[in-house]
């Protein structure tokens, strides 16, 4: 009962309206201060009154250094879960338990399989590529850029996942939920907006628009996981160890995470093809959720999909009184 969450907290449309701008006014425009001014910082005045400003991610990290770069922009999510978090408090009276599960506190020994057992395949699904393909890869290995990447990947990744997670499949769709009391409404829209949100990754201008096939597959696979398991614990292990092993093991100049991984992807894709999109989300992600639901014993797939969502009787909870200030 996830989404049934919200009605034990302040939950009129206007106060999702305003915590939304909230959010995106924190994570847009404050977090990207610290970016911004290290990019001015790293061009010095010359290069700012020539117009070298950045325009792409390859540019920002070849001024920055990867490693700055990558903890300059992972330090924009960080402080966008921080204005998710103020939200759900200041604005809706809502716990981080509330908003993080339906369960009474947050079962992270579900975060930690799921990181495991999709570390483990997403890894190997690197490894068994290099080998298949070693001429597509050169060994990019240095200790000192590696170990500074490791300690920023470790500390902010996880960051900068769970505020994508508690954003779409936490606020979003527990907001969506309540205002439209559907569930496939916010399944649907907080899935398909995700994907859009990766428009502006290199690898769409690379691979082409086929690749959102992927980024919306995706949405909708931890949608399904979210909204089956009444709880984002799965979904923010999923996606933590997704974005951490690929940071740590392999990169690319036309990927978003420019980083000193141990690998270097050298080859020139033209397109992407079965093996990047078609075979994750219609073969690998519905593996991944027959496994979760064997484990944890999800039943009843079209009344926690595609149900209403209907609000308990406030005798059944202790729902805070509408009317208190914010």
């Amino acid at each position: 009962m996830y989404i049934e969450q919200a009605f034990k907290s302040l939950h009129e449309w206007w106060r999702y309206l305003l915590g939304f701008i909230i959010i995106f006014i924190v994570w847009q425009l404050i977090g990207s201060i610290p970016l911004i001014a290290g990019i001015f910082y790293s061009l010095g005045l010359e290069g700012i009154q020539n117009g070298d400003f950045p325009t792409d991610i390859s540019e920002m990290a070849e001024i920055l250094g990867s490693n700055l770069f990558l903890f300059l922009m992972l330090l924009t999510f960080a402080i966008g879960l921080v204005g998710v978090i103020f939200t759900a408090k200041v604005i809706h009276h809502q716990s981080f338990t509330a908003l993080t599960t339906a369960r009474k506190k947050i079962d992270w020994s579900r975060f930690w399989f799921v990181f495991i057992l999709w570390g483990a395949v997403s890894s190997s699904f690197v490894l068994i590529d290099y080998f298949m393909e070693p001429e597509g890869y050169v060994w990019n290995f240095e200790l000192v850029p590696f170990l500074t990447l490791a300690v920023i990947a470790i500390l902010l990744i996880p960051l900068q996942t769970s505020m994508e997670e508690y954003l779409f499949r936490g606020y979003l769709m527990q907001g969506l939920g309540v205002i439209t009391k559907t569930k496939w409404f916010p399944l649907f829209f907080t899935s398909i907006v995700f994907g859009l949100m990766h428009l502006a990754n290199p690898e769409v201008e690379q691979l082409g628009y086929i690749i959102m096939v992927y980024y919306i597959g995706t949405g909708f696979f931890l949608g399904i996981m979210t909204l089956m398991d009444d709880g984002l614990e799965l979904a923010l292990g999923f996606h933590a160890a997704n974005n951490l092993f690929t940071a740590l093991l392999v990169t690319a100049d036309w990927t978003a995470f420019q980083t000193n991984s141990l690998f270097k992807d050298v080859s020139e894709p033209t397109s992407a093809g079965f093996m990047d999109v078609f075979m994750p989300v219609f073969i690998i992600f519905p593996i991944i959720l027959f496994i979760l639901a064997k484990k944890y014993k999800w039943s009843n797939w079209s009344e926690k999909l595609l149900g209403r969502v209907a609000e308990p009787v406030k005798e059944d909870y202790k729902i805070i009184d509408s009317d208190s200030s914010i």
